[in-house]
């Protein structure tokens, strides 16, 4: 190529570029290489007319259309229980994700169980900690701490347990129509499929030793299940203090519930409010924080992140969307409903925004001992004003209208 025309071409291409890159770096359209629909020049950048499955694509309308302040990508956030095998029994069921379908997910592992009027899950215990929140209905927890103390409650839609790592404990459904909640582990790939439970441990113990152990015949044990039960249909219960004298419970036992719905919210505004349980108002709980999130139709859950632990939560009811943001830079917004779970990387940072027209209720769960948060507009008002100014070329006056205090929601 002649000199002075690679010197032409060279320019052109120069501008073009140039051109492009300063369209892109525009507020709300920051990034070079530009990203987003709003870059696209032809009607051929936005088409897709390859093979899709249209009824899956539409739950993820901020996947296929993402905002332009998205950017690169990051490990998939989103999970659901919605595409979660069931196992089901005479009694009940219950669906997992774990680490092992949900990568990002190394701090907690959830199940979803549901059990009949009289549904059991056997007794059984396991290596890792239990946390849990009722959904519906009612349910009747059995447990046995390191001193020997019994506790038998029943728990309702909002109410919490906690069961240290290796506590015995077996769960039923009550009446009128049994009960369904949300089982959180503090280990990603711990499995509800994979717990210690007692059927098996007697299954394979020779006879004689349990006749040594439990200090009766051998063939009284000849009937026993040979195989677990892990959830089967059982007699519904009698009232629960009869359980409770039967059992031999006494006072002392440290509490294993909490009433998470009807404690006094940390925060409530006109775009939401929040309820928060940790090992300061339920002193078990010393491996699982966990906060009860109700944002109001538009509302937005404020840009913050957690500086302690990883970001587990479920979908209750509503839609939402949500955004996280990493260095990189790097951010992502993608799109949840009621059945959804999200994971979110420690200090990373987030926001949700409630795109129905009702409450979207969620409830987040953290593998700690308390909840804490850092809130972006809290940090900006609790520094000096001349920082914020030169840092983000923000007029004086606009950072004065900054609310001071940590408002958690934003209304519509």
């Amino acid at each position: 190529m002649d000199p002075m025309q690679r010197r032409g071409f060279l320019s052109a291409a120069s501008l073009v570029g140039l051109a492009g890159a300063a369209h892109a770096a525009t507020f709300g359209n920051p990034d070079r290489p530009p990203e987003g629909a709003v870059n696209a020049r032809n009607a051929s950048s936005l088409s897709d007319p390859g093979p899709k499955n249209p009824a899956l694509a539409s739950q993820f309308p901020d996947f296929q259309n993402p905002p332009a302040t998205d950017i690169n990508g990051m490990a998939l956030f989103w999970a659901s229980f919605n595409n979660a095998h069931k196992r089901i029994q005479n009694g009940g069921w219950a669906r997992e994700v774990t680490q092992d379908d949900f990568a990002i997910s190394e701090d907690i592992s959830g199940v979803n169980m549901r059990l009949s009027a009289g549904g059991v899950r056997e007794m059984h215990w396991h290596q890792q900690a239990e946390w849990a929140l009722m959904i519906t209905g009612n349910c009747r927890i059995t447990t046995l701490d390191e001193q020997g103390r019994p506790t038998v409650e029943d728990v309702q839609a909002g109410d919490l347990w906690y069961f240290p790592p290796g506590l015995p404990h077996s769960l039923q459904g009550l009446g009128p129509d049994g009960a369904e909640f949300i089982l959180a582990f503090d280990n990603g790939r711990s499995s509800e499929f994979n717990t210690l439970l007692v059927t098996d441990w007697l299954a394979h113990t020779p006879p004689e030793v349990l006749e040594k152990n439990f200090g009766v015949p051998a063939d009284s044990f000849k009937n026993i299940p040979l195989d677990n039960l892990w959830i089967f249909q059982g007699d519904i219960p009698p009232a629960l203090s009869a359980d409770q004298q039967a059992a031999r419970v006494v006072p002392g036992a440290e509490k294993v519930i909490f009433r998470l719905s009807r404690s006094k919210p940390v925060r409530s505004t006109k775009g939401g409010t929040v309820h928060v349980a940790d090992s300061s108002n339920f002193p078990i709980s010393k491996t699982v924080a966990a906060a009860l999130e109700t944002i109001h139709p538009g509302g937005l859950r404020e840009m913050h992140w957690h500086p302690n632990a990883d970001e587990w939560a479920m979908v209750l009811k509503g839609q939402g969307r949500v955004t996280v943001f990493n260095t990189g830079p790097k951010a992502t917004t993608a799109d949840f409903k009621a059945g959804d779970v999200w994971y979110i990387k420690k200090s990373l940072g987030h926001y949700v925004e409630n795109t129905g027209n009702e409450d979207m209720q969620v409830i987040t769960v953290f593998k700690s001992d308390r909840f804490a948060e850092i809130s972006l507009n809290q940090w900006l008002t609790h520094i000096p004003p001349e920082m914020v100014r030169q840092t983000l070329n923000l007029d004086p006056s606009v950072i004065a209208k900054f609310r001071t205090d940590q408002p958690e929601f934003m209304p519509a």
